[in-house]
């Protein structure tokens, strides 16, 4: 029984006409971008999580595995982000794509890369629909640095504000 089914499948099995052939599987190919980034991955590393001008988000995909961390970290001055950096640990997909948000968050303000979303990182990269989720990761690392960071900024300014309160009802 199942050497038919196998036989069947491949076309072999009689009956059928001589000029059908087995479907030939192609194997997927990853677009130049994304080759490009998993091999040559830009601002891979991290900074110190206890800076209060760093924001870090971590994400991860039950489904595939794929785990990520983000970190911006803030310059005090012009509000803008200054540097960023990642780890993955997952498929070329999420790498490439992590890589590519690392790129496009320098420079910007935390409004700014709040912005940036799911389906312009996977046109950018060409990434097929099963991989989609990949991109979506990088969003959702942005948006959870961001909050990280947002949070830090906020308790710390309310912890400096605090002593000032107590010293000004002495």
């Amino acid at each position: 029984m199942l050497r038919f089914a196998s036989k069947r499948l491949l076309g072999l099995a009689t009956g059928e006409a001589a000029s059908s052939r087995p479907v030939q599987i192609l194997p997927r190919l990853y677009h130049e971008n994304v080759i490009d980034h998993y091999n040559n991955p830009r601002n891979v590393g991290s900074f110190d999580k206890n800076d209060p001008n760093v924001g870090t988000g971590l994400v991860g995909a039950p489904a595939c595995g794929d785990v990520m961390k983000l970190q911006i970290k803030i310059d005090e001055k012009s509000g803008k982000i200054m540097d960023a950096c990642f780890k993955t640990f997952g498929c070329g997909s999420a790498i490439a794509s992590s890589s590519v948000a690392t790129e496009w968050v320098k420079g910007k303000s935390t409004e700014e890369v709040l912005t940036i979303k799911n389906t312009e990182i996977a046109k950018h990269l060409s990434l097929p629909p099963v991989k989609l989720h990949c991109s979506m990761l990088a969003e959702d690392a942005i948006k959870a640095a961001v909050k990280d960071v947002e949070a830090k900024r906020a308790k710390l300014n309310g912890s400096e504000a605090a002593p000032a309160d107590k010293a000004a009802d002495a």
